[in-house]
């Protein structure tokens, strides 16, 4: 209780301090709990931009471990709206940049953002499994990231990122607020930027969403540990 009345005086604060306080409180999180690991950086440095990073997704220190290893490019996360409905994840978003969008719905002005957001230039990050995996291993992804893909014509980055589910796991009854954050190494992987493969003759549309979700979510298996790729091994 005394924790929640804290995060919300946090959250009451106006915009600038509030951010500052976020950050502060993050950067000690992370330096006491996470010993990141990045491989790939000159992947990053190559890739074209705007860009589409896509990563599979294990915990909710996801956005924060990734916004550190990407800060140089700095990208907009994909994030659903459950998060900013909720006290203590807030102050993730406070330090990390997200547009929201409706999860396991065709919501087309969430999907209307992301898609002016790569057209003006911004880099965005999304995950395709939709939601965090309760198995630790890559669940099957949803096929809305093709269509983003297709709409901006944006080469896509992949990463591979495991460790986070040890730095904070997941509560498997849902109840966010009591997460804890435990001492964790956590790697992420950069892998070569590439494009979505062309519709192959006689696909329809639905068969070559699914085709291309899974050329797209292969390339971030190939990224991970064997025992983390789970639907995409």
């Amino acid at each position: 209780m005394f924790l929640n009345g804290v995060i919300k005086a946090i959250n009451s604060l106006p915009e600038k301090p509030r951010i500052a306080v976020c950050k502060f409180i993050v950067k000690v999180v992370l330096k006491k709990y996470a010993t990141i690991h990045v491989e790939g950086m000159e992947n990053l440095e190559n890739a074209k931009k705007p860009t589409i990073f896509v990563c599979n997704h294990l915990s909710n220190s996801d956005g924060l471990v990734l916004t550190e290893a990407l800060k140089s490019v700095a990208p907009t996360f994909v994030a659903g709206v459950k998060l900013s409905g909720n006290a203590f994840t807030q102050i993730g978003l406070n330090v990390v940049k997200t547009t929201s969008i409706v999860p396991n719905s065709s919501d087309s002005e969430g999907i209307k953002r992301i898609i002016k957001l790569i057209k003006d230039g911004e880099s965005i990050l999304i995950f395709p499994e939709g939601t965090r995996s309760r198995t630790g291993s890559m669940i099957e992804a949803k096929n809305g990231i093709v269509l983003i893909a297709k709409m901006t014509k944006a080469p896509i980055v992949p990463l591979g990122l495991y460790g986070s589910e040890k730095l904070l796991p997941i509560n498997m009854e849902g109840n966010m607020e009591s997460e804890k954050f435990h001492k964790a190494d956590v790697t992420i992987s950069i892998g070569e930027q590439f494009t979505l493969p062309k519709k192959l003759e006689g696909q329809d549309r639905k068969e070559y969403s699914e085709y291309a979700t899974t050329y797209l979510m292969k390339k971030i298996a190939a990224l991970l540990p064997e025992e983390y790729r789970g639907f995409y091994k």
